[in-house]
């Protein structure tokens, strides 16, 4: 695992600043569920998926992404996830689809139009929706 930090700093050209779990028996991967169940070994242990966990302040997990060992995992997107998290924990708001940080968001449907003048006083855009949300 030392010998991937160097691997992904040389081939992304970035700099890995976060711990990389060894696991060479497999318990932690068990554990989590994170081998692969299509029968393929390596070195005679059932290979690992990649995944990701991310979990908030509050020690819950909000977010597991799991690709199989042969797809790379997507950085933008796990970074476009950690802002909406952020944004989301404080806000009273939902991200769409695709959002990216400093787009447009939603009020969540449990804040009324009073208290919603409150939280967001620099006003909002109200779109007539199919559902009537």
């Amino acid at each position: 695992h030392e010998g991937w930090i160097l691997d992904i700093n040389k081939t992304s050209a970035c700099e890995v600043k976060y711990p990389i779990v060894a696991d060479s028996s497999r318990e932690v991967a068990a554990a989590f569920g994170m081998l692969q169940n299509d029968g393929t070994m390596l070195q005679g242990m059932p290979a690992t998926v990649r995944s990701v966990f991310i979990f908030g302040p509050d020690r819950k997990l909000k977010l597991s992404l799991t690709y199989p060992a042969s797809t790379g995992r997507n950085f933008d997107e796990m970074l476009r996830v950690i802002d909406s998290l952020q944004l989301t924990a404080t806000s009273s708001v939902a991200t769409p689809v695709d959002w990216k940080k400093g787009e447009e968001c939603v009020i969540i449907p449990a804040v009324s139009n009073d208290a919603a003048t409150e939280k967001f006083p620099q006003g909002w855009t109200t779109v007539d929706l199919p559902s009537g949300k």
